[in-house]
């Protein structure tokens, strides 16, 4: 049986783990954070035996260090993560590819205000301001008008004058307000199905605008049309990422990938194509063959 290593133990190692097994595929947990690594001597830390890894680890420094313990090939190595992980850089590539993406600026801090009241003149009111590298919905804002607008900047400014983060930048993006928000799931390069998110009424009555599942969503399964299809295929293709959860923003005349990622949680089995687990053992087997 191929043995294969997950860093999460959340909702998709407790989802995956029965289907793959009855495909001959013996899913382990091997933690990554909040844990100390042995290296060198006799008592270095020993993290089993597997063959290969379902995405590689999401904090880069104790990745790398898991990586070269186990030593297997990863469905999504650190390459393809790092390519979705930065929302400016996955929008870039898409963009040049020809995928449609919202309008957008990246913003690499320091930057004066003047630059940024002209970021904020580009677009219509409300604005989005979100991380570069965050996920969930995690410090994502809408912002009004231009006072308050660099007022979120202030605090980026103040977050990124710390010398020891990494990612000094931010996006400022186009609000789409009636765009339904999908997610789809791609597999070695097929559209496999995916979900629309959805806010219930009270919550769009109070307020409430972002469409992440952690935040309150709900993830209903949809049969996605082709179209929808066909843009999330071309996503994953211009990322060179072989398992993909690609956000589709769609309205009534456009469709646009707001985000992707790279380690995208699996939903229930219903809510995917028929066949979904087979082409997804097909996808992990393929690493080793």
């Amino acid at each position: 049986m191929l043995r294969l290593a997950m860093t999460t133990d959340a909702e998709t190692f407790e989802r995956v783990a029965d289907p793959l097994a009855e495909r001959g595929i013996e899913v382990g947990y091997v933690p990554t954070d909040e844990r100390t690594f042995a290296l060198g001597g006799e008592e270095s830390t020993d993290l089993g035996e597997f063959d290969v890894g379902l995405v590689y680890p999401s904090r880069l420094a104790e990745g790398g260090v898991v990586d070269a313990l186990l030593d297997v090939p990863w469905v999504n190595d650190r390459e393809a993560m790092l390519r979705s992980r930065h929302k400016g850089e996955a929008l870039a590539r898409l963009s040049r590819a020809g995928v449609p993406v919202p309008e957008s600026v990246v913003v690499s801090n320091p930057v004066d205000d003047d630059h940024l009241r002209d970021t904020f003149e580009r677009f219509d009111r409300p604005v989005v301001v979100k991380p570069n590298s965050t996920t969930r919905g995690t410090g994502i804002t809408k912002v009004h008008d231009a006072d308050s607008f660099l007022g979120v900047t202030d605090y980026l400014s103040l977050v990124h004058d710390y010398r020891a983060t990494g990612d000094k930048s931010f996006l400022v993006q186009e609000f789409l307000p009636e765009a339904r928000d999908y997610r789809a799931m791609v597999v070695d390069g097929d559209c496999v199905g995916g979900v629309e998110r959805r806010l219930s009424e009270d919550a769009r009555a109070a307020g409430q605008w972002k469409h992440n599942v952690h935040r309150g969503a709900v993830a209903e399964g949809v049969s996605l049309p082709r179209e929808l299809r066909t843009v999330a295929e071309d996503a994953a293709a211009a990322l060179g990422v072989d398992y993909l959860g690609v956000d589709l923003l769609v309205t009534d005349d456009r469709v646009v990938v707001g985000e992707t990622n790279a380690r995208p949680t699996v939903d229930d089995e219903t809510k995917y194509d028929p066949g979904f687990y087979d082409d997804f053992a097909a996808l992990i087997r393929s690493q080793v063959e």
